[in-house]
This record gives C-alpha cells, sequence and structure tokens, in this order.
C-alpha cells in the first residue's frame, strides 16, 4: 500500500555523491523557476522550469540585462517578451524569451560562491547557497518516491 505522500517530487542531489538535498512535491504541469546572478553580465538571470510527461522542461527565460552569454536569436517557436520585473534583487525591464520547451532531465547547477541561486517551488524561495552549500553540483530531477 502507497502512503498519502507517496508520489513524484522535484529531487535535489549532488552531483557527484547522488547526497539528497532536499525534495518537493510537484505534479504535472508544475513550475518551479532558479535565479542567479549571471556569472558574465553580472545581473539576475531566471529560468522557468515545467513538469510534463514525468520530465523536466525549460519553458523559459528571464534576463534582466543583455550582454555577453546572454541568447542572441530565437530557435523555432519561441517568442520575446518585455516585462517590469519588481523584485528585491532588480527592478526595471527585461526579456523574456518563452516557449523553448526543452527537455532539461538531470539539470544542473554549480551554486555561486559570490551569489547564491534561488530555487522557487511552490510558491516557496530557497536559497541554494544555504541548502546544499557554495560551489555545490546540483541535479534536478522529478522522481517517484515511497514516503
Amino acid at each position: 500500500m502507497l502512503l498519502p505522500r507517496s508520489g513524484y517530487y522535484l529531487t535535489l542531489r549532488n552531483r557527484d555523491t547522488g547526497e539528497v538535498y532536499a525534495r518537493y512535491k510537484m505534479g504535472e504541469g508544475d513550475r518551479f523557476s532558479v535565479t542567479f546572478i549571471h556569472s558574465v553580465n553580472k545581473y539576475p538571470l531566471t529560468d522557468t522550469y515545467e513538469i510534463e510527461n514525468k520530465t523536466i522542461y525549460v519553458e523559459e527565460t528571464t534576463y534582466c540585462s543583455f550582454g555577453a552569454g546572454v541568447q542572441t536569436e530565437l530557435n523555432p517557436g519561441e517568442t520575446l517578451d518585455k516585462v517590469y520585473v519588481d523584485r528585491p534583487d532588480y527592478k526595471g525591464w527585461a526579456m523574456v524569451i518563452r516557449n523553448i520547451h526543452q527537455d532539461r532531465t538531470n539539470v544542473g547547477y554549480i551554486v555561486g560562491t559570490v551569489s547564491d541561486h534561488v530555487l522557487n517551488v511552490n510558491g516557496e524561495d530557497v536559497s541554494l547557497r544555504d541548502l546544499c552549500g557554495k560551489n555545490a553540483p546540483v541535479r534536478f530531477n522529478y522522481e517517484f518516491w515511497l514516503v
């Protein structure tokens, strides 16, 4: 018998050791995002992901500044929008590339040493620096857990 908490979770693991840092219950169509300061242009960047068919897809990326290391051309089906961002780390106009829809199973980040990576999941902001530690290699997966 499966317990009520069993199900699919966004799972954060250490890429090298497999250690589980955290897991978050999510369902089909749910979204999460990771925001960080771009290492080259020094402005916030947010990658937004969606769970679809038990797979993680990147759906949009928000750039708060244009410059080196930032996507310069749209791929087929992608759209570019301008949005106003009002967050503690940035207030102003930003570019959003939408309809990316690329499989990002096992997507990974190296947690910043100078600035944090912040996961927004289920409406909650989670500091990856606090959760995983500076310079931690973090892998994101969508996994079934018996809990």
